[in-house]
C-alpha cells in the first residue's frame, strides 16, 4: 500500500454524486487526472465548511466535481459561481451538477475567465478557487483580489505543480513558469497571509487580511 492509497483509505469516501462524476470522467474526458479526487475533494468541502461562505467563486470548472465540493460549505441562501472556458465540456458540467441536490446552487458560465472578470466590480466573494490555466494565475489573481471581500480566502490550485516549480527541467515551460510567478508574486504582498500545502500538486491557502 501507498502513502497515498493509505491517506485515502482513512479519508472520509466520496457521496455518490462525486464518485459517479470520478467514473465518468475517467471513462469519458480527456486528461481526467485533472479532476480534484477524494482527498483533495473532501480538503476543499471541509475549508468551506468551516469558513461558510455566502458567495463562492471557482475559476476553472472541468468537470464540475470540485465545485459540488465546495458548495458543500455554503450558507443556507449562499451560491456558488464557476466559470469555464471549455464550451465543450458544457454538457457534461450541467449533466454532473444535476446528479447532486447541491448542482441547483451552482451556476455555471462559460467564458474567459479574465474577460468575465474584468467586468466585474463588487467585492462579493467569502472564497475563490483558482484552478484554470496555469499561465494565467497572476493575472487571475490580480482581478480577482478586488472582488474578495476584507477577510476572505483564495485558494490557488496546482502551486507546486509535479515538483517541476523547484526544477530546473522544466525552466522553460510556460505553466511552470507561470506558477513560479505566481508563487513568488503571493510571496511578496503585504496585505495577505498565504502558506502552500503540499497536497496533491499543491493547494496555496490565501488569505485577504482586513
Amino acid at each position: 500500500m501507498t502513502l497515498e492509497e493509505y491517506i485515502e483509505s482513512h479519508s472520509s469516501p466520496e457521496n455518490d454524486a462525486l464518485a459517479q462524476i470520478t467514473h465518468l470522467t475517467n471513462v469519458n474526458v480527456l486528461n481526467p487526472h485533472m479532476l480534484s479526487g477524494q482527498v483533495q475533494g473532501r480538503v476543499l468541502a471541509f475549508l468551506s465548511k468551516m469558513m461558510h461562505p455566502k458567495h463562492i467563486l471557482e475559476l476553472g470548472t472541468f468537470t464540475g466535481y470540485s465545485a459540488l465540493c465546495l458548495a458543500e460549505g455554503l450558507s443556507d441562501d449562499g451560491e456558488l459561481t464557476t466559470i469555464e472556458h471549455n464550451d465543450e465540456l458544457e454538457d457534461t458540467i450541467r449533466q454532473n451538477l444535476s446528479l447532486s441536490p447541491l448542482g441547483s446552487r451552482i451556476r455555471l458560465v462559460i467564458a474567459d475567465a479574465k474577460q468575465w472578470l474584468a467586468s466585474r466590480s463588487e467585492a462579493l466573494y467569502d472564497l475563490v478557487f483558482i484552478d484554470a490555466d496555469k499561465r494565467e494565475y497572476t493575472d487571475y489573481f490580480k482581478l480577482v483580489y478586488p472582488l474578495v471581500r476584507p477577510d476572505g480566502w483564495i485558494l490557488a490550485d496546482n502551486t507546486l505543480w509535479d515538483g517541476h516549480i523547484i526544477d530546473p527541467a522544466y525552466d522553460r515551460d510556460k505553466q511552470t513558469l507561470g506558477l513560479r510567478d505566481f508563487n513568488d508574486f503571493i510571496a511578496t504582498l503585504p496585505n495577505v497571509e498565504q502558506v502552500i500545502l503540499p497536497l496533491r500538486d499543491g493547494l496555496t491557502l490565501i488569505h485577504k487580511l482586513r
